[in-house]
């Protein structure tokens, strides 16, 4: 007599993270919605941040809506202008990247981008990618050209390659390269932080107008070729070189 095989056990994920795997929210927001009893499992509204859900056989609606997980991953690379803000939607009528971005996924961008700062903006609807490339452990670089208003002195670049105080502490040690024949006043940084605003205030905290700040890379993937509000999806080994940044494995074609 034939022995009926035993199930394999289910995988556990937390709430946080599966919304997140599903591109509904980072998982901070995710703790957010299930703390405001936007979020149930099975029809049943739940509060807890531990709650672990079963993918195969739990039913999760956010406001009643059922969420389903992505499996067709999108990964996109903006050159934003300048005068837009990194936000899905504003209630004052300003430009967003939302508005410059013709994609028929529903994608969000990775981190942000203020105001007036231009660049390398990434966009998924890949959860996991997007909070591994956002987590401080994994020290992704971001490149920048900065152009102040009048030369930085060698004592300052110094303290910038050293790691400096701002208001939310020591920045850790930085790239730094005075740009040839800009008579100081452009300078190209590379952080593995990911702070708001951070190196806008890095130079700011020295005394300095930041006249222009454009982000030209993240990780490996530049803006090169890229027209300012233009957008294109990344290449295979972008994609490739970001995943095994962040110890991800590789997306099968």
């Amino acid at each position: 007599m034939k022995r009926t095989p035993k199930p394999e056990p289910a995988e556990l994920i937390r709430i946080n993270r599966y919304l997140s795997m599903c591109g509904v929210a980072s998982r901070r927001k995710a703790d957010e919605m299930v703390l405001e009893g936007k979020v149930e499992i099975n029809h049943k509204v739940v509060r807890d941040l531990g709650t672990k859900i079963d993918p195969r056989r739990d039913k999760i609606y956010i406001n009643g809506k059922q969420i389903v997980q992505v499996h067709d991953f999108v990964y996109l690379v903006m050159n934003k202008p300048r005068d837009t803000i990194t936000t899905l939607s504003d209630e004052r009528g300003r430009t967003t990247v939302m508005k410059l971005l013709h994609s028929k996924h529903r994608v969000y961008p990775i981190g942000r981008l203020d105001r007036n700062t231009t660049g390398v903006l990434l966009f998924t609807n890949d959860g996991e990618f997007a909070n591994r490339l956002m987590h401080p452990k994994f020290e992704i670089q971001k490149s920048y050209l900065v152009t102040c208003e009048t030369a930085v002195t060698f004592e300052h670049v110094d303290q910038l390659r050293k790691g400096m105080r701002i208001e939310d502490g020591k920045t850790a040690p930085a790239e730094v390269y005075v740009m040839p024949h800009s008579k100081g006043k452009e300078i190209g940084i590379i952080i593995h932080e990911g702070r708001n605003r951070q190196v806008r205030r890095m130079f700011e905290a020295l005394g300095y107008v930041v006249k222009k700040l454009d982000r030209v890379a993240y990780g490996p993937v530049t803006k090169e070729g890229l027209a300012r509000g233009a957008t294109r999806s990344l290449t295979r080994p972008e994609v490739r070189k970001l995943r095994e940044l962040t110890g991800m494995p590789e997306v099968q074609p």
